[in-house]
């Protein structure tokens, strides 16, 4: 491995300890992965515990060919990691989990808005959904591949979420967003309060205005 994987990799194993820690991951459910170069990815290995990743849990992966190498055999949802790095040339970090309330969602036909607060009228501003597969499958791979053009969030019906940004910081932090969102959906649900959408002209001028940060690019179209 050399000075750049190892760097990667130690970003990744960070990042894996971090969601355990904030209720994000858990267990062998899920892997992440980061952009290597133009071609290549690193991503956890099969079967691997998200909050006690080591340096050698990992397997180097050519995006293009789908052929790997290392100690350990990739996670099998390779093909979502490979369909998402092949369309977003701005994905650099991929996190697939199943959070609590994020998959309750995912279970449900309970909608996931944006209109919430600051934070959900950023990060959550571009929603794919994706019908059920089985995990692993090049069904699922190529489903996950076509949402990618239309969003940087794509919920998994009955399984979780695959997200991808441009850096680790705001990939965990788009995954925070969504399961905080979430999570008010459920409570306020429960608690039977009725949630106030921010007005749609308003989030267009908090998005179009940069007012909280500048706005990433929704389709991968608009940077080719």
């Amino acid at each position: 491995m050399n000075k750049e994987q190892a760097k990667i990799s130690q970003q990744l194993i960070n990042t894996g300890k971090y969601l355990l820690a904030n209720q994000l991951a858990w267990g062998t459910s899920g892997n992440i992965s980061a952009r290597l170069d133009d071609k290549h990815m690193l991503i956890t290995a099969s079967g691997t515990e998200m909050g006690d990743l080591k340096p050698d849990d990992f397997a180097l992966c050519n995006f293009e060919t789908g052929t790997w190498e290392g100690n350990r055999k990739p996670s099998k949802e390779v093909p979502m990691h490979t369909g998402i790095y092949q369309v977003r040339n701005d994905a650099n970090v991929i996190l697939h989990s199943s959070p609590f309330y994020t998959t309750l969602i995912a279970s449900s036909e309970e909608p996931i808005v944006s209109e919430l607060f600051v934070e959900t009228m950023y990060y959550l501003e571009d929603i794919a959904y994706v019908d059920y597969y089985h995990p692993g499958t090049v069904e699922l791979g190529e489903a996950v591949k076509e949402k990618a053009e239309e969003g940087h969030v794509i919920i998994l019906k009955n399984h979780g979420v695959i997200l991808f940004d441009d850096s680790f910081s705001d990939a965990i932090m788009r995954l925070e967003t969504l399961e905080m969102a979430c999570r008010m959906i459920v409570t306020a649900n429960s608690a039977g309060i009725k949630l106030t959408n921010i007005p749609d002209h308003v989030v267009k001028d908090f998005l179009e205005s940069a007012r909280y940060k500048p706005r990433k690019l929704v389709n991968r179209k608009q940077h080719l």
